[in-house]
């Protein structure tokens, strides 16, 4: 026992021993998420003194967790992951970005959660130093399927220096999750936030995407739907079926964390372009599900997002944007359901008023009776409209009025400290997953099988998944117990009961049926 800790047990059971009466045990402080975004393209964790600096600032607001982009563009602020190291003008190695924020955010008692951006594969008219980075191996000089960026309808790979990942690609799905993988297995975060997990923006309508043009994603898709056409980009066939890549990769990176720590959490930054559903039709009307094809709601229903945290970058001051945020803060607490959804607001669009005025909104209930799980607030580096473009002390000014603010009064809404929320489907599990590999006996992956889990003594239900390119398959949150893993083959036969799995809470059963087909 810790030597203070010693001291205050021997003193307690001293006043008990003369009589005094022991006092009220305190409550346990709440749960609501409070986090900062701390981007990479402003300063804040290019040397220690910054990353103490952080950490003090995030614990005057109260704030039990930092959003700290780590990977930019398949480029990395640390020292030891799959991507390589930034070129960005941070302290020289040895000095670990990632490493110095998680030994102070963790003595600060700050939860770290690596923020990766997924799709945004460069944005310089220079590359990267490194020969490994995907852009200098798979960027404008591949060909074929070593090609992995993205392309819209008309041929357009690049929107001025920006290229992007394309989800369709195999490889390249492979590529992001090992690399994830390799932050969470290195390093002690708490988790990975993802940004741009979503197909681009530039597209020509806010109705549908014009991109997911390349050679490989038309292939694959031909492949799976028998179709020979090239599809416009308003095809609700290829819409669907871009959108499932995009799934796809999400599911794949939830089960990669899962096996590599499963109690790190995953979470996304959640698109709320324009109005929110209430205006616009339905969820499946929002420029979230329709132009960047982005499905977080049906993600947080499958349980492979275990928090998102949405980008509900909207002026408290402009009465449009006022209710685009009031609408998507609602449904942001009420489709939840099992999971947490975190409100974003942009910090750099409004003053400080109207800031607090967003973070009550934030937390009220809705009118079905429902809290978001917490607040974010983007972003660190411009805590308020008055800073943008201004010296740091400015900057520094406003944050201390939004410390102020948030803090400061008996109605301040982060007066005392929070906790943040438990994942009780990680703490306790009461459900495991499968994943596994279809491929033929030569190696080949079957891509876009359809594979079925079906329970043998009648618990749980009856599952399909399609295999990805890599013949990568998996299904999350499964009742525990014994159940038949089938394939419908290529011919259109079904292959019998390949594989028997036990499925276990907390634990990844294997399914893998590498080589064990022969058409």
């Amino acid at each position: 026992m810790p030597r203070r800790a010693l001291a205050t047990a021997v003193a307690f059971l001293l006043a008990l021993s003369l009589g005094a009466t022991a006092p009220a045990a305190a409550a346990d402080p709440p749960q609501q998420w409070r986090s900062y975004w701390v981007d990479a393209f402003n300063e804040g964790v290019y040397t220690p003194a910054q990353v103490t600096k952080l950490v003090q600032d995030a614990q005057a607001i109260n704030a039990n967790a930092l959003i700290v982009q780590i990977a930019r563009r398949y480029d990395c602020f640390c020292n030891r992951a799959l991507y390589p190291r930034t070129d960005a003008a941070i302290a020289p190695a040895p000095y670990d970005p990632l490493d110095e924020v998680i030994a102070q955010g963790h003595a600060a008692g700050l939860e770290v959660h690596a923020w990766v951006n997924v799709n945004t594969m460069w944005n310089a008219a220079a590359p990267h130093s490194s020969p490994d980075h995907v852009f200098n191996k798979h960027g404008l000089s591949a060909t074929g399927a070593d090609r992995w960026l993205n392309k819209k309808a008309d041929g357009t790979e690049r929107v001025g220096n920006n290229a992007f990942m394309d989800p369709a690609n195999p490889a390249a799905n492979n590529y992001t999750v090992a690399a994830i993988q390799s932050i969470v297995r290195e390093y002690d975060v708490d988790g990975i936030n993802l940004d741009y997990v979503r197909y681009p923006d530039f597209s020509s309508t806010t109705t549908h995407s014009d991109w997911g043009y390349s050679e490989v994603s038309l292939a694959r898709f031909r492949a799976a739907t028998g179709r020979t056409d090239t599809p416009m980009p308003s095809d609700q066939q290829f819409t669907d079926w871009r959108r499932e890549q995009m799934t796809g990769l999400v599911r794949k990176i939830y089960l990669g964390m899962w096996e590599a720590d499963p109690q790190a959490r995953l979470s996304m930054d959640g698109i709320t372009y324009g109005f929110g559903p209430q205006s616009v039709g339905g969820w499946e009307k929002t420029r979230t599900y329709a132009e960047v094809l982005q499905d977080w709601k049906g993600w947080l229903s499958e349980g492979i997002m275990d928090t998102v945290v949405a980008m509900n970058y909207k002026r408290n001051w402009m009465p449009d944007q006022k209710q685009m945020y009031d609408e998507w803060t609602e449904v942001l607490a009420d489709w939840q359901g099992d999971r947490q959804a975190v409100v974003g607001p942009a910090l750099y669009l409004n003053s400080v008023p109207d800031s607090l005025a967003q973070v009550r909104s934030a937390l009220a209930p809705t009118a079905a009776g429902n809290t978001a799980a917490g607040w974010s607030g983007y972003s660190y580096a411009n805590p308020s409209m008055a800073g943008v473009g201004q010296p740091a002390a400015v900057r520094d000014g406003e944050r201390a009025k939004l410390v102020e603010a948030l803090t400061v009064g008996p109605n301040a809404p982060f007066a005392d400290e929070a906790v943040v929320p438990t994942m009780p489907w990680k703490a306790s599990p009461t459900d495991g997953h499968v994943a596994g590999r279809v491929a033929l006996r030569d190696g080949t992956a079957l891509d876009q099988v359809t594979v079925s889990l079906k329970p043998i003594l009648g618990h749980g239900v009856t599952q399909t998944r399609r295999t990805d390119g890599d013949g990568w398959f998996g299904f999350v949150h499964v009742e525990s117990g014994l159940y038949f893993v089938t394939v419908a083959l290529p011919d259109g036969t079904v292959g019998r009961s390949l594989a028997v799995v036990r499925v276990s809470n907390g634990k990844i059963a294997d399914a893998d049926l590498t080589g064990l087909i022969k058409l």
